[in-house]
């Protein structure tokens, strides 16, 4: 689908092109994003781009993921969106609020959406749909994106959250989906999620679990978490893969060899299946 829009009278300038500063979303101004945008874009031409969002961890390694997407960025004519969800949103020193998508009247799923029109408004899209990766708690974010928002997605990479919501309706959310409506204000639509390319990618030494382990006085515990208490994150990936998969929802995973948890690794694996996507959809358009 082509993107209609009204375009910015703003003309661009050298700070629009390559790697780009942080701007400040304006839906929510403590929030922010950079870009990497084809250095040889024109303003005036008219070659539509695609956009790949990527969403940082914990460690809000956002602009090093932005860096090591520029050559993808040029050679596949794409546009980088990068998110930075600051921590100490909703409590001093919190840092997870982001991989809920809603959390101390934050809406971060929408925020990110803006986000992206505000990019369309600037530049030439190709499509209202994109690709969207994110590692660890990127990983987090990404996989729930997919359950509120598949209508806006051409495919979806899910790498190594510590923590998974299946598609379970005996269990609230996060554990489950069983109260999602009231939760997010719509309906989960799995025949929409199966249309979407899923890709899942791992270390396969990615075994500890100091930072994710799960007890009754975590503030993440609720009815059902005991189910991921003892598990680490190969264990929890598997598990959403195979609950997806039960649902006709298809699934292809990367397990990186000899890595542990790190995004970084990860990139090469996620690039390449973006890769393919990327050109089975440029395929469709031709006549």
């Amino acid at each position: 689908m082509n993107v209609q829009v009204e375009r910015s009278p703003r003309k661009l300038g050298f700070y629009d092109l390559g790697a780009t500063p942080y701007f400040a979303s304006r839906m929510d101004q403590r929030l922010s994003y950079c870009l990497y945008v084809p250095r040889d874009y024109q303003q005036d031409g008219c070659e539509q781009l695609d956009l790949v969002v990527i969403v940082h961890g914990t460690a809000r390694w956002a602009e090093q993921y932005r860096n090591g997407f520029a050559d993808f960025a040029e050679q596949q004519r794409a546009i980088i969106l990068v998110p930075l969800f600051a921590a100490g949103m909703t409590d001093p020193g919190e840092l997870s609020s982001y991989k809920l998508m809603r959390s101390g009247g934050i809406a971060y799923d929408l925020v990110l959406l803006d986000m992206v029109d505000e990019v369309n408004e600037r530049y030439r899209l190709r499509s209202d749909r994109f690709l969207i990766h994110g590692f660890s708690g990127g990983g987090h974010f990404s996989h729930r994106f997919l359950y509120l928002h598949p209508e806006r997605l051409l495919g979806v990479s899910i790498g190594a959250p510590g923590i998974v919501t299946l598609l379970d309706g005996q269990h609230d959310f996060w554990v489950g989906i069983r109260n999602f409506s009231s939760v997010f204000g719509k309906d989960i639509d799995i025949a929409a999620m199966r249309e979407i390319p899923v890709h899942m990618v791992i270390g396969s030494e990615d075994t500890e679990t100091w930072e994710i382990r799960l007890t009754p006085e975590d503030s993440w515990w609720m009815d059902g978490a005991e189910r991921l208490a003892e598990t680490n994150r190969l264990q929890r990936m598997a598990a959403l893969r195979e609950n997806l998969e039960s649902h006709s929802i298809a699934v292809r995973q990367d397990i990186v060899p000899g890595v542990g948890h790190d995004g970084r690794a990860m990139l090469a694996a996620v690039q390449t299946w973006f890769g393919e996507i990327l050109a089975a959809e440029r395929r469709k358009r031709q006549p």
